[in-house]
């Protein structure tokens, strides 16, 4: 949803940013290495109940991903193996701070509790994934009430107050599976769409070859013509 609606925007405001980082020998790749090792040390400061450290950590973590894609623009240096390597280091983000909920609410509500956690991950795993796969098909998944973005922001609010973490993940968790059942439906519409579409547009294809070749017969003929007077 976020970015979606203020994707533009941001990158307008970070671009001079990644104007001043092109000067420097720091690479796309070099900020997305800084933000997992900070969301590592923040997943630790969870685990431990340092919430409030945690936070911040959390915070500064998604500043050099926000800066990542300026860079790479500024110094043309956006390529697909960029993307795969931030997308991939984005999932193992979201895997180290959920694991550090699970650690926390396990050593405060329970065992139990600690399944929240990896619930909200295997559904968001599953919304990155019908993403991809609709993309591999050449059909759109983005939206959704619960995107990466929004995600970050709910858990920044969870780790604000102690006991407000564990309703905040059972938040998550209604809010990330409301996004994958609309994902769903966006890409089952399209995909009952898109092979008429591609038939139509096979067909079209047709009739304009066949028209072409009517056209070069007739000028064949017109031009044998000419010859024989």
């Amino acid at each position: 949803m976020f970015d979606g609606r203020f994707r533009q925007e941001i990158e307008r405001i970070v671009r001079p940013v990644g104007e001043q980082l092109r000067r420097t020998k720091i690479t796309p790749d070099h900020l997305t290495l800084v933000g997992l090792v900070v969301a590592g040390l923040a997943a630790v400061a969870i685990g431990v109940g340092e919430l409030q450290l945690g936070l911040l950590l959390v915070v500064l973590a998604a500043i050099p991903d926000l800066l990542d894609c300026a860079l790479a623009k500024a110094s043309n240096q956006s390529s697909q193996r960029g993307a795969f390597f931030d997308s991939t280091i984005d999932r193992v983000t979201d895997a180290l701070l959920l694991g550090g909920v699970a650690w926390f609410l396990a050593s405060q509500r329970g065992a139990h509790a600690a399944v929240l956690p990896f619930a909200v991950m295997a559904v968001s795993s599953l919304i990155s994934y019908q993403r991809a796969k609709a993309e591999s098909l050449g059909l759109s998944a983005n939206g959704g009430l619960m995107e990466r973005a929004e995600r970050i922001i709910l858990l920044c609010v969870g780790l604000l107050f102690d006991s407000l973490l564990f309703w905040v993940m059972w938040l998550m968790l209604v809010l990330v599976t409301i996004t994958a059942v609309q994902r769903f439906l966006k890409v089952w519409k399209q995909a009952a769409i898109a092979p008429a579409s591609a038939e139509r547009a096979a067909q079209r294809q047709s009739r304009r070859a066949s028209r072409r070749a009517q056209r070069a017969d007739r000028r064949l003929r017109l031009s044998r013509r000419r010859r024989v007077q």
